[in-house]
């Protein structure tokens, strides 16, 4: 009778447990972004971060189109406020004309040490190499890489093949400016090489690129520098050999008309230019969704409310174990055990004429 007890104590406890010893990854919001400026519209867009509870930012370049640093900054600060999460990866209007790949106005060492300063006051974040450039950055639980490819700095294939040789992470991000010209719907040449857009493939990460005012997503690839398409599902599974690319440029600066030749690419989910009469807007992805440490969903969403692109991702860099629940076997297991033992008290203490 003891050990009958005792297992059914034990059985209790561990049921207990696994129900409550789950530990669920939060979700996380990042909005994407590129070509900004300083304006009213670059305010706008601003806002529409703040509304939608995003949690950070992460910029593809041209940041504010301005040597003023500090009307960028502010315009950041006013709106989301001055420890506000914010990263980004430098653009050619981001560094002064006459360096190679740079067209001005702006000065790249104010704006690095501006975004640096704001990096030593966000708890948990961490950058490492040269910011903006080849930096490999972790923020809740999330690897992101913060190129320069095609605009400032060397070695930008082997950085990336080596973060994400080392990442770890469930979800992984290449966050670079410039586009090869079959990778957007614009008048952009190819300013990068495939190279960088087929490491990022091959660590399963998503590429996240700005310069050319438009919005525009591919499907899921299997291969950027010979464009093939590897599922055309707006549920994409991203891992080791194949992820998607998408451009978000229009998030203050100017708005662009498509190329339709470029445009009528099969490789394209979503397209979102003057053409379609767009607006400037923010795509938004929110990792880990329902606490699931591997799915995300994500949306383009214009200043009008207008939700132009949604889809899903799934991570298949590492899958969580499943989350331990009580089953209903185990439930009635337990209730069949409680229910006998109480059974077996009465019966007892009315053979022993012990008070009830």
């Amino acid at each position: 009778m003891k050990n009958i007890r005792m297992w059914l104590v034990v059985s209790l406890v561990l049921l207990l447990a696994s129900a409550c010893s789950a530990k669920p990854t939060p979700s996380h919001t990042i909005a994407f972004i590129g070509d900004q400026s300083v304006s009213t519209n670059a305010r706008a867009v601003l806002q529409l971060i703040a509304d939608d509870g995003a949690d950070m930012v992460l910029h593809q370049g041209d940041l504010g189109y301005t040597s003023n640093v500090a009307a960028w900054e502010q315009q950041i600060d006013d709106i989301l406020g001055h420890d506000f999460p914010y990263f980004a990866s430098v653009g050619n209007h981001d560094c002064a004309s006459g360096i190679a790949g740079c067209s001005g106005p702006g000065v790249w060492p104010d704006y690095q040490a501006n975004l640096l300063a704001r990096l030593s006051r966000i708890d948990g974040a961490t950058c490492v190499g040269e910011y903006g450039v080849n930096a490999s950055c972790t923020y809740k639980g999330i690897r992101f890489l913060l190129s320069g490819v095609g605009t400032q700095g060397t070695g930008h294939e082997s950085f990336i093949r080596n973060s994400l040789a080392d990442a770890t992470e469930t979800w992984r991000i290449c966050s670079w400016h410039k586009n090869q010209r079959l990778m957007q719907v614009g008048g952009k040449p190819d300013e990068v090489g495939w190279t960088v857009y087929d490491e990022c493939r091959a660590g399963g990460a998503i590429i996240a690129t700005g310069h050319e005012h438009s919005y525009a997503r591919t499907h899921l690839m299997s291969n950027f520098e010979n464009q093939i398409i590897e599922s055309t599902s707006n549920t994409l599974a991203i891992g080791p050999g194949q992820s998607f690319a998408f451009v978000s440029g229009i998030a203050g600066h100017s708005i662009r008309a498509q190329n339709a030749g470029l445009a009528a690419n099969p490789w394209w989910a979503s397209i979102y230019t003057s053409t379609q009469g767009a607006d400037h807007g923010a795509l938004f992805c929110t990792f880990n969704v329902g606490r699931v440490g591997n799915r995300a969903q994500c949306y383009f969403k214009d200043l009008g409310g207008t939700i132009v692109d949604q889809f899903e991702l799934w991570s298949l860099h590492n899958p969580p174990p499943p989350v331990p629940s009580v089953s209903m076997a185990g439930l009635v297991l337990l209730a069949a055990g409680l229910t006998w033992l109480v059974v077996a008290r009465i019966r007892r203490t009315r053979a022993s004429g012990e008070p009830r």
